[in-house]
């Protein structure tokens, strides 16, 4: 066991708690904006449908039901401009954290490998380098990196922690490196429904790819535009030939998305008034802690889509984080993300109205 765990780096949010006691202490209560987890109440048409599935007594299939497979592609065609996919371009997954964990070791990584990734990144890229005795290697422009030994290429539009979205042309350039190399590369677009400043772009959008998703898989959630972070719902799309080796693997770990949040999920898919409403609760909150932080002496770079405001005060970021505390607001330091983060603080804005109102009034 200890084997294993050793591998991996010290886990980040433990760190926080004196802080987060401080923050618990003041007069009105903790302002949690350290994690992005949701808030809002799961739309009531999810919740009907993931009742109605409730009487579910056999087994579900990791491959999904075939409604379930005809959402997502409609989705895909429909939102993410990607025509060609069908259902072997498909396959749900139980959370994208368990995905990104454990993908280099489900595609046979090893030793010897390399699994790139953003500077600035969810942790989880990493541990899954690490699980497999991969070696993790960070870019700044994946077209950059030394393309040997480079077996599985991570992008992050938008980004989490920094919100920063990677324009269209871009993403051209760097599907065709990765192709060029022989590079898979998967994408993880999980807040690509969130864009602020700009409108982010899948890698399986027909202007990107070309129409073909030979090398390309995206990584999709519906915890944050669906509130489904409970329901560990998502789905990968892309490269058939990928998806069908992962599904094997999956039958024999047995790793299926429970059948009512199969049927939820068709649900969500289908239903665009409730992320269209939750959206405006999110751009709402933004601006509020926007002008707030702003007003209080930060400065917020990139931000363009997402569910975080990456702030700093030119100072290191763990100052940060001990005087917000003082505050009663909780944030997360910007180095859990990376050392070029060590500045930097991210602030979710997935707060109720009442906690960003009252972080509002604290910060003026």
């Amino acid at each position: 066991m200890a084997a294993v765990s050793d591998r991996l780096p010290a886990f980040p949010w433990d760190k926080l708690e004196p802080y987060k006691a401080t923050a618990v202490a003041h007069a009105d209560g903790i302002v949690d904006l350290s994690v992005g987890t949701p808030v809002d109440s799961v739309p009531e048409v999810i919740r009907r449908a993931l009742i109605e599935a409730a009487d579910s007594p056999g087994y579900p299939t990791v491959w999904g039901t075939v409604a379930l497979r005809d959402a997502i592609t409609g989705w895909l065609r429909g939102r993410l401009g990607a025509s060609a996919a069908g259902h072997r371009n498909v396959l749900p997954v139980v959370g994208s954290k368990e995905l990104v964990a454990w993908l280099p070791t489900q595609l046979g990584l090893g030793a010897g490998d390399k699994v790139a990734y953003p500077r600035l990144a969810y942790p989880t890229y990493e541990v899954g380098a690490r699980l497999c005795g991969a070696e993790a290697v960070v870019y700044d422009d994946p077209t950059e990196l030394d393309p040997a030994g480079v077996k599985l290429l991570w992008l992050n539009s938008p980004s989490n922690p920094t919100g920063k979205v990677i324009p269209k042309e871009d993403l051209i350039r760097i599907v065709a490196w990765a192709r060029e190399h022989g590079v898979l590369l998967f994408s993880d677009e999980c807040y690509l429904e969130l864009g602020w400043d700009t409108d982010p772009v899948s890698v399986l959008h027909d202007d990107v790819c070309g129409g073909s998703y030979e090398g390309i898989v995206a990584v999709h959630s519906l915890s944050k535009r669906s509130n489904l972070a409970g329901y560990r719902a998502a789905f990968i799309a892309g490269d058939a030939a990928v998806l069908g080796e992962l599904l094997e693997i999956r039958k024999h770990g047995g790793m299926m998305t429970a059948a009512p949040v199969q049927n939820a999920v068709v649900a969500a898919l289908g239903d665009d008034a409730h992320v269209a409403a939750q959206r405006a609760r999110y751009a709402a909150r933004r601006d509020a802690l926007r002008t707030a932080l702003e007003a209080h002496g930060f400065r917020i770079e990139h931000s363009e889509a997402g569910l975080y405001l990456w702030a700093t005060r030119d100072e290191p970021c763990w100052q940060t984080v001990a005087h917000l505390a003082e505050l009663g607001i909780l944030v997360a330091p910007g180095d859990f993300y990376g050392e070029a983060g060590a500045n930097f603080v991210r602030v979710a804005v997935t707060a109720t109205d009442e906690r960003v109102e009252a972080a509002v009034k604290r910060l003026g």
